[in-house]
């Protein structure tokens, strides 16, 4: 990493600490693919999991050579051995050695509570076990990580003996300690005073930080630590993690590079943060954090009239970064409280230029800001947004098909069978009529499956268009089965994503709407190739 900046590295855990977090669950082949991003991104080191500990890491690290890594180190996590074994026969660390690393972390315990209330041994013993450990996997060829456990709850209640477990640790062979808030309640300044009095005892050893979430401090405390000295950096990418998470690789890689003056990644990288952030969260099954600092789609939104007019002038006025610099993007969202120069910026994004006084600027906004009055919300949908814009200044509105009408039963036949849909539609493109029904998971998914089944005769490129996401949301204003909702949804084709929106008193109504919206845009954006 040639720079002149001085060097911070980032060792990411997601792929065994961020799968311990409840939901987020990687396959072998996922955190294969998850492995390659991290090396694209450029992180110093990957944590591939325990290979010990259960089949699926053990899968990951027999078909670690698939990897090819060109930036990032692979590196296995395992414990210091266990009480009643020496390291020659423990399990664990024979699990280590076998991995196709050069690299491993070992975890071992630095709070004497947690020595004499989890392992039941004399603390003297925890000492050997934790040299001893060290020492057996250098003798075996591997560079080792020592990571103490509850370190600064330990330095709080006894600080001689936590410092000692580290002492053993170098004695070992560690070339680098890092020191875990495990419990993830520490603050800023203790986190500094640790890694400061760490760093003076062991000046030749790199000191490294690992922070949990409880406390909402995961990323200071790791800002923090590096100030003070840490020169490695553990977390995930995105801050997965049991509890509330682990320190935050995307909010921290930014801070270090475009604030701190640290260089952690290869140079130009910092640009596949989002990229990269986003790749993961899909991989594991999971819509990306919207509002995540940096990487969020919400990271760099403006939604006020007055906001949106200033960062036209003057990105800096509401922006803390380049969003560019960590490859993400500027929004601007329409709705009742934009002003002219989002919905200009917005009209210009899709071809449109009108003037500041053009008549048709002012009718677009108060009829955006009277739809937003009824309930529709284009934040979240922007593809009806702009069909909504085209209609109104094109002259070429992009129906592409009719609507006649349809039917959706949804019954059940028995106590405890899965409930049935069944929706009939009927619709017109050209003139010709298609008549045709369709069953699905509930009325929704079958209107959306009819829907798609009628319209794949005229267009056969429907085919790729898939629901990816559908949200219910009941307005206030009307009470009861009286209420009015907002349906919103996501579609997909395979390349791109956009949001669709409907609203009415009656729930498929509304899903309808944002259906066939969605339909349209694909249609849409096709016929502008």
């Amino acid at each position: 990493m040639p720079s002149d900046k001085l060097a911070v590295e980032l060792y990411d855990t997601t792929l065994r600490d961020g799968t311990q977090a409840e939901g987020f669950i990687l396959s072998p082949e996922d955190k294969l693919k998850v492995a390659r991003f991290l090396d694209r991104l450029g992180v110093a080191y990957i944590e591939g999991g325990w290979p010990g500990s259960n089949p699926r890491d053990q899968e990951f690290f027999s078909r670690a050579g698939e990897l090819a890594l060109k930036n990032s180190q692979l590196v296995a996590f395992g414990s210091t051995h266990h009480a009643s074994r020496t390291p020659e026969n423990d399990p664990n660390l024979a699990a280590l050695i076998a991995a196709p690393v050069d690299i491993c972390a070992l975890v071992g315990k630095s709070w004497g509570r947690h020595v004499s209330a989890q392992l039941k041994i004399p603390l003297e013993q925890n000492l050997e076990i934790a040299r001893n450990s060290v020492a057996h996997m250098r003798a075996n060829g591997r560079r080792v990580f020592f990571d103490a456990e509850h370190f600064f709850d330990g330095l709080a209640e006894d600080p001689d003996y936590t410092m000692a477990v580290l002492g053993a640790a170098v004695e070992g062979g560690a070339e680098a300690l890092v020191l875990c808030d495990t419990n993830g309640g520490s603050l800023p300044a203790w986190i500094t005073e640790g890694v400061a009095k760490v760093k003076a005892a062991f000046p030749e050893v790199t000191i490294g930080i690992h922070c949990h979430n409880d406390g909402d401090l995961a990323t200071a405390n790791t800002l923090a630590a590096v100030a003070a000295g840490a020169r490695q950096v553990q977390g995930t990418t995105g801050g997965m993690g049991e509890r509330c998470g682990n320190a935050d690789l995307t909010a921290i890689a930014p801070a270090l590079e475009l604030k701190m003056g640290y260089a952690c990644l290869p140079p130009d990288h910092l640009r596949r943060l989002t990229e990269t952030a986003r790749y993961i969260r899909e991989q594991a099954n999971q819509p990306p954090l919207s509002f995540a600092p940096y990487v969020g789609i919400s990271a760099f939104s403006h939604k006020g009239g007055l906001h949106i007019s200033a960062v036209e002038k003057d990105p800096s006025l509401y922006e803390h970064v380049n969003p560019e610099a960590v490859g993400n993007a500027r929004r601007y969202l329409l709705s009742d409280l934009a002003g002219r120069a989002a919905l200009l910026k917005k009209m210009a994004d899709w071809g449109y230029e009108l003037a500041p006084d053009d008549p048709r600027l002012k009718e677009l906004l108060d009829e955006l800001k009277e739809r937003e009055n009824e309930g529709f919300a284009y934040e979240a949908a922007e593809a009806s947004l702009e069909l909504l814009v085209n209609r109104r200044l094109s002259g070429r509105p992009s129906r592409f098909f009719d609507l006649l009408g349809f039917r959706v039963a949804d019954y059940k036949q028995a106590e405890h069978t899965p409930p049935q849909a069944e929706a009939t539609v009927r619709v017109r493109v050209e003139g010709v009529e298609e008549h045709t029904a369709a069953l699905g998971d509930g009325p929704v998914n079958a209107l959306d499956r009819a829907i798609r089944k009628a319209l794949c005769r005229f267009y056969p490129t429907l085919n790729t268009v898939r629901l990816e996401d559908y949200k219910v949301r009941v307005l206030a204003g009307s009470a009861g089965t009286e209420a009015r909702v907002r349906v919103l949804v996501e579609s997909g084709d395979g390349e791109n994503r956009w949001g669709t929106v409907g609203v009415s008193f009656d729930v498929l109504e509304a899903s309808w709407q944002a259906l066939g919206d969605g339909i349209r845009y694909k249609l849409f954006k096709m016929m502008q190739g």
